[in-house]
């Protein structure tokens, strides 16, 4: 099995910015690739950013030049650098990861439980 768990979720003000953290671990042989959802009061859950093993970060055009998407391969973790906060951005941020536990294992596809992102004066 492997756990994501996300952390960095707050309170900011509009124009603020945030960074949010997902930590991969457990049976993990390689991650191809480590992305970030969202989900909005009243909204379904969408794509936010994403980025492959390897390739280019590719980012939802509502986030595009505010949002960076990095990872520490060596920790297995994921960052989610959030600038210049809109009132839209106001969502539970998921983590997801795709994983092989072994040489031969199928990809599967891991979620976290999400953190708290409210953007508010």
């Amino acid at each position: 099995q492997v756990q994501l768990v996300e952390s960095g979720g707050d309170l900011v003000q509009p124009g603020g910015s945030l960074r949010l953290s997902c930590a991969a671990s457990g049976s993990i042989f390689e991650i191809n690739a480590m992305s970030w959802y969202r989900q909005g009061p009243g909204k379904e859950r969408e794509f936010v950013a994403d980025l492959t093993t390897p390739g280019s970060p590719t980012y939802a055009d509502s986030v595009k030049g505010r949002f960076t998407i990095s990872r520490d391969s060596a920790e297995n973790t994921v960052y989610l650098q959030m600038n210049n906060l809109e009132f839209e951005d106001t969502a539970v941020y998921y983590c997801n990861a795709a994983v092989r536990a072994g040489r031969w294992a199928a990809i599967q596809d891991f979620w976290g439980k999400g953190t708290l992102v409210i953007v508010s004066p």
